[in-house]
């Protein structure tokens, strides 16, 4: 597959009144073009800083970066006009309306007014942005400022298109309606580089994806591939009685030989077996027996979110400082 976006040993440090602060830490990615490029991590990993750079928006301190063909350092304005940027915290113009917004926006990349304004009106059907596409943007709702955030960032129809937590906001009926927007654009040759927190947007979009951990890429792989390397069924347990009574049910299971791995976290214990369904019964009766009450129970197949716990140390879901310890 041919790429279109491509780092080398990409770093970038911030100064902070304790001494510099190295955010990016030597990141090498290549990206395919029409690909679905997911980069997941928790806050603080890295990934924004990393994309503000791909979208020259932060000088790179040292390294390379290549976006549509174009050296990022060389040629920023060359890569600006062939790509879009949808950021966390929007670009509208609140005072205008999403029709003026998304006219505007299409206008400035140097397209006609006839062709902006089909795209646009395609847009808002596509993005539910129609009924209220000719009110001022300050009268918008959250999730509706992030529909037409999106609709700005790809009325252009760039060849590739940079997501920043493009579902933060929306509810479940337009977050899906959004990943039919962005196969569709797929399917159109646009090539989608996203960072996200919903890992069940990253598994159902993504052809390949990385996770990033202080600065650095920790995997890379296509979700199957990934969710493979962590091998077996995943059992997680809630007990009655918090961390320590959690600690204790680790000890006693992490022996028993069906068990690959334990982990600990709060008052959840986590256990990757062999076989769920025949391992599932003795750790039950093993925790009984030492009178260790659960909560909850759960079983099933490994999960994006279990292969972000084994390689960071903490779950995206919770997106917290790291706690996960060895049972021990």
């Amino acid at each position: 597959m041919e790429p279109i976006i491509t780092t080398t040993g990409l770093r970038k440090s911030f100064r902070s009144k304790r001494g510099p602060v190295e955010a990016v830490r030597g990141v090498s990615i290549v990206v395919g073009r029409g690909e679905i490029f997911g980069f997941l991590g928790p806050n603080g990993a890295g990934k924004t800083t990393t994309l503000r750079m791909l979208t020259t928006l932060l000088p790179i301190d040292s390294g390379s970066a290549t976006v549509a063909g174009l050296d990022v350092g060389r040629a920023p304005k060359e890569v600006r006009a062939r790509i879009g940027y949808v950021s966390q915290l929007g670009g509208a113009d609140e005072l205008a309306t999403g029709r003026e917004n998304l006219v505007l926006q299409g206008r400035l990349y140097g397209d006609s007014l006839a062709t902006v304004t089909a795209r646009a009106e395609r847009l808002m059907a596509a993005l539910d942005l129609a009924d209220f596409a000719d009110r001022k943007v300050r009268t918008y709702s959250g999730g509706q400022r992030r529909r037409l955030d999106i609709a700005m960032g790809i009325v252009h129809e760039p060849e590739v298109l940079f997501l920043d937590e493009p579902s933060t906001g929306l509810d479940p009926q337009n977050r899906a309606n959004l990943w039919v927007q962005i196969e569709a654009l797929r399917t159109r040759g646009t090539t989608v580089f996203l960072t996200t927190h919903y890992l069940e947007e990253a598994d159902v979009l993504c052809d390949r994806l990385v996770i990033m951990d202080h600065g650095e890429i920790v995997a890379e792989g296509t979700p199957r591939d990934l969710k493979r390397e962590v091998a077996g069924d995943a059992v997680v347990i809630v007990v009655h009685g918090g961390h320590e009574v959690a600690r204790r049910a680790g000890r006693i299971l992490e022996h028993e030989p069906s068990v690959r791995e334990a982990t600990v976290e709060d008052d959840v214990l986590r256990l990757y077996v062999e076989d769920g369904a025949t391992a599932l019964p003795v750790l039950l009766r093993l925790l009984d027996a030492e009178r260790i009450e659960l909560r909850t129970i759960n079983l099933s197949e490994p999960t994006l979110d279990d292969v972000f716990l084994r390689q960071t140390g903490r779950s995206l879901r919770d997106g917290g400082p790291a706690g996960t310890e060895t049972a021990a």
